[in-house]
């Protein structure tokens, strides 16, 4: 078919864009979020405080999080503006603006380790 019966444009090939972004963002977010969680996996002094929700809960909506978000917003760009790389550019800082958002909002619970209370 041509553009004529359509009306549609033909397809530039900007796929491999939003799928390299939605792995950016699939790899950044874990890398992020990883320190925070860490006292949820160790657990302090003698697995006291060990939460493996956040390894079966929290990890895959993370890794979720950060390709979807990257995706979505890179294709609404690309639907909205004329320019691939404008649309690359607000890909990345709405990444960036959502691990931020992530590391201010999301934080594991920290309990005090057994026996070292005030006064010892």
């Amino acid at each position: 078919m041509d553009e004529g019966s359509t009306g549609a444009r033909p397809e530039r090939g900007g796929g491999g864009a939003g799928c390299l972004l939605a792995g950016v963002g699939a790899a950044v977010a874990p890398v992020v979020w990883a320190p925070q969680a860490a006292v949820s996996v160790d657990g302090g002094f003698e697995g006291h405080a060990r939460d493996l929700s956040v390894l079966f809960i929290d990890l895959p909506l993370i890794v979720l999080g950060g390709a979807l978000v990257p995706l979505c917003t890179w294709a609404l760009a690309t639907r909205w503006g004329q320019r691939p790389w404008v649309a690359v550019l607000v890909a990345l800082a709405s990444l960036a603006f959502a691990v931020w958002g992530l590391t201010e909002w999301w934080t594991p619970r920290k309990q005090l380790d057994p026996g070292y209370g005030p006064g010892i």
